[in-house]
């Protein structure tokens, strides 16, 4: 027989879905209610804004029964969905629709039904003898390169509470999932001289320039494909490379001064990052050069526009094994997204991926979720709530 998630779960999910939290948009209002959820139990949550306050992270621990704040248990969520813009749905994104033993949404999946448990069972948390703290972090923006997450990990850190580990609840169909690759994105602009296309050796042609690097791109795409290192956990076992994007040229009679281009890698963790990275650099520096002999105002630009670093949590870590105990289904694959768990891993807090929803709903028009894994996420976090109440040691 299906399971069925409570009626307190199930109404604040809805109250989070109805906040648009699209990554372009402000995620406060969706704090300012956790927050009330928080002090409603008597949790003062501690706050960690963007430089121009549009956003927060949000921190708040629930002590051990001894007082205590240092170690326990991290569960992790971000605030933000992304866009329905250009997508077609069958009902409003952002009011739920149960539909066939599912909840659609826009963030039905992603992430909210996870953070929805979590909220419904804070007057439990409140209430429960712990022997050691929970930790609820809430990030912004990890849509855009779990760019709220580095500095809400920070604050984790500059308060020495020194979890034991660490759950982020991203969609896994409630696998304990160990590892994922990183992200890292970059942009390259291409400076050249424009000129009337009639007169094309007197001009730089900022666009030729940027096709050598996307073949120089796309010449690192299959070396890792062919030589590696490889992972055999993944679905491609091997960091993947590639140009997603181009712009350039403003008239089909000129010679374009100016070209962009978007590319990543997705690496594995055995991957020597800073050299991959330094080889693009170095080929852009070589196209500058080569540009630079026809006019010395050429010059190429490469920046960073997103990282987030990967994760391989050891399969013997404690907080893998708590994970199977609490409910979530053991497993060795490893996921192709992203998540903020490799910010949690570099800063030495063993994590684990483990929430409700299957990823490739995630995003799609008509995002759903099963109602059977929101139920499954309940009875994770009521064990890990009974686990964590029992004496150490007993």
């Amino acid at each position: 027989m299906t399971a069925s998630p409570s009626a307190s779960t199930m109404a604040e999910i809805t109250e989070l879905i109805r906040f648009d939290t699209t990554s372009r948009e402000s995620n406060l209002a969706l704090v300012e209610h956790v927050v009330a959820q928080l002090r409603a139990v008597d949790i003062e949550p501690v706050l960690v804004p963007n430089a121009d306050g549009t956003k927060a992270n949000l921190l708040a621990t629930f002590p051990a029964a001894d007082g205590s704040l240092t170690g326990g248990i991290v569960l992790s969520a971000h605030t933000d969905v992304v866009p329905v813009d250009g997508q077609r749905w069958s009902s409003e994104p952002f009011e739920p629709a149960e539909r066939d033993g599912r909840l659609y949404a826009r963030g039905s999946a992603d992430m909210k039904s996870f953070l929805g448990v979590v909220l419904a069972k804070l007057p439990q948390m409140a209430v429960a003898t712990l022997s050691e703290p929970i930790h609820l972090a809430l990030s912004y923006d990890e849509e855009i390169g779990c760019v709220g997450a580095f500095d809400l990990v920070d604050e984790i850190v500059r308060r020495d509470l020194r979890p034991r580990g660490c759950v982020v609840g991203e969609p896994s169909s409630m696998r304990v999932v160990r590892g994922h690759k990183s992200m890292n994105v970059f942009r390259a602009t291409l400076h050249g001289v424009a000129i009337h296309s009639s007169l094309a050796p007197q001009g730089v042609n900022a666009i030729s320039h940027a096709a050598e690097l996307v073949r120089f791109v796309d010449g690192i795409a299959a070396e890792m494909r062919e030589g590696g290192p490889f992972d055999d956990g993944y679905l491609v076992p091997y960091t993947t490379v590639s140009a997603n994007r181009i712009d350039g040229g403003n008239a089909i009679n000129t010679v374009p001064a100016t070209c962009t281009v978007d590319f990543e890698f997705r690496g594995l963790t055995t991957l020597d990052h800073e050299a991959l990275s330094e080889r693009f650099a170095a080929e852009c520096r070589r196209l500058e050069a080569a540009m630079r002999e026809h006019d010395d105002a050429c010059r190429v630009e490469l920046v960073v526009t997103a990282s987030a670093p990967g994760v391989d949590t050891p399969a013997d870590a404690d907080i893998v094994a708590l994970a199977a105990e609490w409910g979530g289904e053991p497993s060795d694959r490893k996921v192709t997204y992203g998540t903020e768990a490799g910010i949690f891993a570099q800063a030495g807090i063993p994590t684990v991926v483990c929430g409700p929803g299957d990823i490739a709903q995630a995003h799609a028009p008509d995002e759903f979720i099963e109602l059977d894994q929101i139920a499954q996420c309940e009875s994770f976090v009521d064990r890990m709530l009974a686990d964590l109440s029992a004496p150490r040691g007993a």
